[in-house]
């Protein structure tokens, strides 16, 4: 087995290995009030967290860390996007923690793959990487049906829009999106990826369920 092998191995393993805990436990937040909270966030995500347009994510069932990670990097200008950088200025710790559980409570969107014609690239990337590029395999922080790692802050994928997964993979390959911080993770593989791999990936992490 030579080392790069050896390495994409090591490092699945221990990321399969990280212990999948409850969000609920990890942040303080209030489920009540953030429905109370959540009118604004509704116009684009949708009444239950799941949006209308495809380049808007579906957020209901992603898992609270996550969510208030992202939250408090638009707010604080590591992740800009015109609405959302806007949005989180407006809101405290408690608002983004509160807003975090909330959409975590709601039961997560349910689709099918977009391009059934790429499901078989899509899966191996998935679930296998691909050894000679140097990507690992996705389901090693996000999980095999993509429930994602709310201990290690790694997102549920599951029935996420492709058209928004494309597009977020696309902005980690070039640099425009670098949230990921250290040790650039996403960054990393996704600039490995082909556009065609982006595209397979993203359709076949929609129809995860």
């Amino acid at each position: 087995m030579n080392n790069k092998l050896a390495s994409l191995f090591a490092i699945t393993g221990l990321l399969l290995a990280a212990t999948q805990v409850q969000a609920d436990s990890l942040v303080n937040g209030s489920i009540e009030d953030g429905k109370a909270k959540s009118l604004t966030c509704t116009a684009c995500h949708g009444p239950e967290g799941n949006s209308a347009n495809a380049m808007w994510p579906n957020i209901a069932g992603q898992n609270a860390p996550y969510l208030l990670t992202q939250l408090k990097a638009f707010k604080e200008g590591s992740r800009m996007d015109p609405l959302m950088s806007a949005q989180a200025m407006m809101l405290s710790d408690q608002d983004m923690a509160d807003l975090a559980v909330y959409f975590e409570s709601l039961p997560a969107a349910a689709q099918s793959v977009k391009d059934a014609s790429t499901v078989s690239r899509g899966e191996a990337l998935y679930r296998g990487g691909n050894i000679e590029n140097g990507v690992s395999a996705c389901l090693a922080c996000h999980g095999p049906t993509g429930r994602g790692n709310p201990a290690a802050n790694y997102p549920a994928l599951q029935g996420q829009h492709a058209d928004y997964t494309a597009k977020q993979l696309n902005d980690y390959a070039s640099g425009a999106r670098v949230s990921d911080g250290k040790p650039r993770i996403m960054r990393d593989i996704a600039s490995r990826l082909s556009k065609e791999d982006i595209a397979a990936l993203s359709s076949y992490v929609q129809g995860l369920r």
